[in-house]
């Protein structure tokens, strides 16, 4: 049962284990501090969405340890689920074909890379939704930082180069192959890589 919320917001996570997240700042922050920025972006985002949590349900989609020890770290009020294996696209399917066969209507999948997404851009996704059938946030590397749909497109997880600056360009080619209206969301920036540590001084992370 779901009661009068039919929305649903997934964050896709990994427990901050250091040597198996972040990896690719690994070289600039040690193993421990870029599983430290991990944990700090994963508490970051979860506080920016937080003025949503009356509105929304909230799925927390992760990788790495146990559900016991994601909710000693992130507390028992939210939902849990392990990511499925397969690539990127496969997981993102997969999370949404959950959330529609539990009867949601509209389910918007985010990571915790972006400082700036917050919950004023969460809810001009779902509001976007209304009237469109896929939002999608613009990365600045070309990925996308948000997605969400109204029903499962599988079409929009296939043949994607997973970490490419193609990402965001391929999937607005499918979605027009299939005729579908999508809304782009504004352009926000990434912490994946060294070059990008200076955007965190701004949100007080890794001072």
């Amino acid at each position: 049962m779901l009661g009068t919320n039919c929305d649903r917001l997934i964050i896709f996570t990994r427990y901050p284990e250091p040597g198996k997240t972040k990896t690719r700042l690994i070289s600039s922050l040690g193993a421990k501090g870029a599983a430290r920025l991990q944990r700090q972006l994963t508490e970051h985002t979860l506080k920016q969405v937080n003025p949503l949590i009356n509105q929304l349900s909230f799925a927390i989609y992760y990788n790495g340890n146990t559900q016991e020890m994601m909710k000693n770290w992130l507390g028992n009020d939210l939902s849990y689920y392990p990511q499925p294996e397969g690539d990127l696209g496969q997981k993102m399917q997969s999370a949404f074909a959950d959330s529609f066969n539990l009867g949601y209507t509209k389910v918007v999948i985010i990571g915790i890379d972006c400082p700036a997404l917050n919950s004023t851009i969460v809810q001009q996704a779902f509001n976007s939704l209304n009237n469109h059938d896929l939002v999608l946030g613009k990365a600045a590397d070309g990925g996308y930082y948000l997605i969400g749909l109204k029903q499962i497109i599988p079409q929009l997880f296939k043949n994607i180069p997973w970490g490419t600056n193609q990402v965001l360009s391929i999937t607005q080619t499918i979605a027009e192959k299939l005729n579908l209206t999508y809304s782009l969301l504004r352009t926000l920036s990434d912490i994946d890589r060294p070059e990008d540590l200076p955007i965190l001084k701004k949100y007080g992370i890794l001072e």
